[in-house]
């Protein structure tokens, strides 16, 4: 039987199908491009692109020979890639950056909470500084206060969090989500899409992970109280305990997206608010204060401008002396 004729609407049809298919083609090209810069190196990432290049042509000969041999050929080549994408694990055991070398674990006996790899480190400059890390107790009993800080950098939208909890007597302990980078990385937006990064909770003193940010790297750093009762305060924290044994038992890759600082901490903070809604601003961290302002979860009522102006703390960082209380200077005591 005679093929049909090609009238100009088969011909707009066909080649409508053409464009789908090329680009399809190049957005997945492109990343498993991406992807194998990412994770490959040398001989082996320059093999791999050479590989990449070739199926890529083999599937246009066949799109271009006979139309269903290309899908076929397309799909072969991505369940190949995909085949090789989730043999990438997260490890514990890399070379780490000394600041992300140990990630937060902890044990709750009745009140007594004891943290191990608390950071504690002396920084001499916006990279360096003489490592310290600890063992501390608390008692949950004692535990007053919840403060959101937030640390800006360039874009006001997009800011890093770090969430403290303050005891009586003075005591606080700050938790950061972060990356963890192996000795001479840094971090890449792009990398975090790609596995590149593990995730890490580190537990810090204040005048460790908030004072590098607002006196060595000059990050503009604001903090804001959290109204929360006593149940609430409790369960946030014994939540975050969980999430770095988990993290001390299972590692998980960073996400730009889905697993960075702010998107974790809403995992986290499910546990008080479960109804707790998705908002972009999860993803422009830096309007998370207002985000937490519409939900009821600052104090007291006033215009979120005069919050701002009343949370910065990096002018008074700065007048930090040593041997001075640094938790107490940037709240004002």
């Amino acid at each position: 039987m005679a093929p049909l004729p090609l009238t100009p609407l088969r011909r707009f049809g066909r080649g409508l199908g053409h464009l789908g298919f090329i680009l399809l083609l190049a957005l997945g090209t492109a990343w498993t491009a991406t992807a194998l810069y990412i994770q490959l190196h040398g001989w082996v990432q320059i093999s791999a692109w050479v590989a990449l290049a070739s199926a890529v042509l083999a599937v246009l000969i066949l799109r271009f020979g006979k139309r269903r041999l290309g899908w076929l050929g397309f799909a072969i080549a991505a369940l190949a890639v995909a085949g090789w994408y989730i043999t990438i694990h997260p490890r514990q055991d890399r070379d780490w950056a000394p600041d992300v070398a140990h990630g937060v674990s902890g044990t709750v006996a009745g009140d007594q909470l004891t943290l191990k790899n608390v950071r504690n480190f002396d920084w001499t400059s916006d990279l360096e500084a003489i490592p310290h890390w600890e063992s501390r107790s608390y008692d949950l009993s004692q535990l007053e206060t919840v403060d959101m800080i937030t640390s800006t950098w360039g874009d006001p939208n997009i800011a890093h969090l770090i969430v403290s909890f303050g005891f009586a007597g003075g005591d606080h302990v700050a938790f950061s989500v972060e990356i963890r980078k192996e000795k001479g990385e840094s971090f890449s937006s792009i990398g975090g899409f790609f596995r590149q990064f593990e995730l890490v909770l580190i537990a810090a003193d204040e005048a460790d992970v908030v004072k590098v940010r607002t006196n060595f790297r000059g990050e503009d750093v604001h903090l804001f109280p959290v109204k929360l009762d006593a149940a609430q305060r409790r369960a946030l924290l014994l939540r975050y305990i969980a999430f770095g044994n988990q993290l001390a038992e299972a590692p998980v890759f960073y996400n730009t997206v889905t697993a960075n600082c702010a998107s974790t901490v809403y995992s986290l903070v499910q546990v008080i608010k479960p109804d707790m809604p998705l908002d972009s601003r999860l993803l422009f961290s830096g309007q998370l204060p207002e985000y937490i302002d519409e939900l009821g979860g600052l104090p007291g009522d006033m215009p979120m401008d005069q919050r701002r102006k009343l949370a910065e703390i990096s002018a008074l960082a700065l007048t930090w002396q040593p041997g001075q209380d640094f938790s107490a200077l940037i709240r004002g005591q």
